[in-house]
Order: C-alpha cells, then sequence, then structure tokens
C-alpha cells in the first residue's frame, strides 16, 4: 500500500492536508513541509535542497539550543489533535479550549525571533568583518536574485527557516538519544562501533566529515536506528487531490492519508527478529533510506520525501562517530535496571523518559 501511494499514485497524494495550528504558525503554510503542493512547494523545496542542506551549514544551527522551548511547543501543537481540522464545524472548541491563542502566542515568539535575526543578519550584510553565510544570509541574499522565479518575502524566509529549525534540531537529538541508549543496551554492538571508529579515526580526537565513508558498521548502525526508532513514525500525512483506486477501493479527493512507517518497520514477514536491535541485517545489504525499498522509508518516499537525507545522515553519523570515539559510555549509578524504551506519543517519537548516561574519556 505504501508503495501505490507513493511510487503509483504519488502525485495525486502529493499534497498536505489542512492544519490549523500549522496555518497559524507557518504564516499561512508558506514553509516547505506542510505547505499544498503546487509552484510555492516546489520553489521553496528547490530553495532549500540547492542552497540550504549541505553539509558545511551544519554550523547554522549553534544559536538554536537557545531556542528549545519553543521548538518543543511548535512540535507539541502541530502533533496534536485539532477536531476543526478534521471537523470545521467545530472550530468553535479550539478557541473553547485556548488552542487557537496557545498557537498564536507561540507564533507571536517565533516571529519576534525571526524579525530580529532577519534584521541583524540586514544590518551586518555590508560588515567587512563577516564570517561564512548562514541559512538567512543565503535566504536574504536570494530575495535579490531576479532568476528566483517567484518573490521571496521575509514570511517566506520565516516559514522555511522553522522548517530547518526543527528538521536540524529536533529530529537530529532523537535519532541521537534513541542511538546511545540501543548501544548501552547492546554492549557488544557498542565494542564494535568503537573499534571501527577508533581504527578509522588514527588516534584523531576528532572524526572529521572524510572519515564517514570507510565506516560502514556506523551506517548500519544508523540504519538500525532509523529502523527500530524512526523519528516521525507516521512521517507526515499526505492529501489526494483527486480520487483514485488503491487495490479495489475508492479513495475520494481531499482524503487524508497516515503511513504507519513504525509498523512497516517490525513487519515480521519482512524484517528476521523486527524487534531486536541487529546493525548486521544492513552490511552488504543494497536496502536504503532513499524512498526506493518500501519496507524501508524513515524519510518517506516519492515528491514529498525528506530532501535532506544526506545533511541529517550525516550529521547524525558525524556526532555519533565523535561519541563513541571520544568516551565510553556508562548508565548511572542510581539508575536501578535497564534503560526505559518507552516511547513518547506525538509527531516525532520520543523517549518517555530522558536518556541519562556518564561520559568516561577514553582518549
Amino acid at each position: 500500500m505504501a508503495r501505490e501511494i507513493m511510487k503509483t499514485h504519488d502525485l495525486i497524494f502529493a499534497s498536505r492536508p489542512h492544519f490549523k495550528a500549522a496555518h497559524i504558525m507557518l504564516y499561512g503554510n508558506l514553509d516547505m513541509a506542510l505547505a499544498p503542493y503546487g509552484e510555492h512547494w516546489r520553489q521553496m523545496r528547490k530553495i532549500a535542497v540547492t542552497n540550504l542542506l549541505s553539509m558545511r551549514r551544519v554550523q547554522s544551527f549553534q544559536a538554536v539550543r537557545e531556542m528549545e522551548e519553543m521548538i518543543e511547543e511548535n512540535m507539541v501543537l502541530l502533533s496534536g489533535f485539532n477536531l476543526e481540522d478534521y471537523f470545521p464545524s467545530l472550530g468553535w472548541l479550539s478557541s473553547l479550549f485556548g488552542w487557537d491563542e496557545r498557537a498564536k502566542r507561540n507564533f507571536i515568539k517565533w516571529d519576534g525571533v525571526l524579525s530580529q535575526m532577519i534584521q541583524e543578519h540586514t544590518n551586518k550584510k555590508h560588515r567587512s568583518d563577516q564570517k561564512d553565510d548562514d541559512f538567512v544570509d543565503v535566504l536574504l541574499s536570494l530575495k535579490e536574485d531576479p532568476n528566483l522565479g517567484f518573490n521571496l518575502e521575509n514570511e517566506h524566509i520565516k516559514a522555511l527557516l522553522l522548517d530547518m529549525f526543527a528538521a536540524g534540531t529536533d529530529t537530529t537529538y532523537i535519532v541521537l538519544e534513541w542511538g546511545m541508549a540501543e548501544l548501552i543496551r547492546n554492549p557488544n554492538v557498542m565494542k564494535m562501533l568503537q573499534d571501527e571508529v577508533k581504527k578509522i579515526a588514527s588516534g584523531k580526537p576528532m572524526v572529521n566529515e572524510h572519515d564517514l565513508g570507510e565506516m560502514h558498521y556506523l551506517r548500519a548502525v544508523i540504519k538500525e536506528i532509523l529502523r527500530l526508532h524512526p523519528p516521525a513514525p507516521l512521517l507526515l500525512q499526505r492529501e489526494s487531490m483527486e480520487s483514485c483506486q488503491l487495490e479495489g477501493y475508492e479513495i475520494p479527493k481531499k482524503t487524508r492519508v497516515i503511513i504507519n512507517y513504525w509498523a512497516i518497520a517490525r513487519d515480521p514477514e519482512v524484517w528476521e527478529k523486527p524487534n531486536e536491535f541487529i546493525p548486521e541485517r544492513f552490511l552488504n545489504n543494497p536496502i536504503d533510506f532513499k524512498g526506493q525499498d518500501y519496507e524501508y522509508i524513515p524519510f518517506g518516499s516519492g515528491r514529498r520525501m525528506c530532501p535532506g537525507i544526506q545533511f541529517a545522515v550525516s550529521t547524525t553519523e558525524l556526532t555519533l562517530a565523535n561519541l563513541v570515539n571520544r568516551f565510553d559510555w556508562l548508565l548511572p549509578d542510581t539508575l536501578v535496571g535497564e534503560v526505559n524504551m518507552a516511547e513518547a506519543p506525538g509527531l516525532t517519537m520520543k523517549m518517555m523518559n530522558n536518556l541519562h548516561l556518564v561520559p568516561k574519556t577514553c582518549f
């Protein structure tokens, strides 16, 4: 069924449904991730892929950590169940229970932060001591590009920055936290990973991007984390732009579609011992996360698959490699029993309880 939706009928299901919270907080859906399918989405995706999603932009997220609470609130609001999204006539309940006001308050906070950020970057534009361009600098420069194809306004920039902040922080640390939890629970895997990383790093205190290509077991570990603990277990909802037939069923226009990747990735008919953490299943295995193997689609597939796959995977690989290269990791003495692997509900799948580990320098 996932293949039918994301390949055979990909264009029909390429749009996103309307979400009240997204409309409020993303400048009327001017972003990329939740924008409806069309020319605006194509232009925003082109900007993101061409100008933003490269390894040298990783450092652009340095200041985002200060916005952690606001990002968390964004994810809660965007993943929450709002009756108005499914039953528009009940929209008054959103106001009654304070949902609209909560979304508007968060929007006002974000708009203030992003407006100040844009103003500061505009002011420093002609300074001689300016460092390498970051996301905001790149987007501001595109406003003056006559070949862009549409008028890029500050609202477009703010909406796209919100996408980048969420994708560059929330999902990355979720994958890393689950990964470290599995490595602690599977010490043999941890040892094999550390042995590979230390061998290729050859005594260097820091692993760099050039080392990653030789770290095949590291790539297998990352793939297994994304199988068992996908940051977006239900991907992002799609909406049909016209009616079609799926396996004999008539699917009306504007039908919302949810693809349960969590279940696909644990299907016992596809995966041997599906609930166990076994990175070796990906060694010498052609299955990849680029959207062509429908039993393994942590980033989705088709037109609306995540455009930042390589960016996300490289960032996660680099961080995890350095964590196991520099340190041994232990559970705190105060922890009784095993790591709690309970999953929290939401748009992104976090650990129910934060993971606490103790680093021990091994250099």
